[in-house]
């Protein structure tokens, strides 16, 4: 019999709690995206890449009808480009990128310290988080499809057709 990657249906990859960004709201990934093509991106507020909030912003509203969901999960893994509180983090990104995809609560990300999230994304893809807004592209059967470096715009060519691949677009 083959081997296969992790899904949700298995409940080990997806199958995470986390508290949404400033709220003591839990949930649990698999129960509330499952189903659904997610992006998970490791964000930062004070970091060259942060400009990417508005293009995921954007495929999240061009393709969330279509079942794609971006995650964001803050993190100040990397030279301390996200030094602030989760309220904070929370006000820079909606009164700056207007964002309204589903944020998290902040997360450590690197290799050897990693939240067991992104241990189980780094065993699938093959690789940590090497900076901020690194981003994991899992399918709606909970597997990994890619992985792809921070310097990936969100509207890559690749990166969006790998996305409508996903959805069946």
């Amino acid at each position: 019999m083959a081997v296969t990657s992790t899904t949700a249906s298995e409940g080990t990859l997806l199958d995470q709690d986390f508290r949404r960004l400033a709220s003591d709201e839990v949930v649990n990934i698999s129960e509330e995206y499952g189903g659904k093509v997610l992006l998970i991106v490791n964000t930062a507020s004070k970091c060259g890449n942060t400009p990417q909030y508005d293009g995921l912003e954007k495929l999240y509203q061009e393709y969330g009808d279509q079942g794609l969901v971006v995650l964001g999960f803050p993190s100040n893994d990397f030279l301390g480009q996200e030094p602030g509180t989760e309220e904070e983090i929370q006000e820079f990104c909606r009164l700056t990128y207007k964002v309204k995809f589903p944020m998290f609560e902040k997360v450590t990300v690197k290799e050897g310290k990693a939240h067991p999230f992104y241990d189980e994304l780094a065993a699938a893809a093959g690789t940590y988080p090497t900076w901020n807004f690194h981003k994991y592209l899992i399918g709606r059967d909970g597997t990994l499809i890619r992985e792809f470096s921070p310097r990936t715009q969100p509207y890559d060519k690749d990166l969006v057709a790998q996305i409508e691949a996903a959805l069946g677009s």
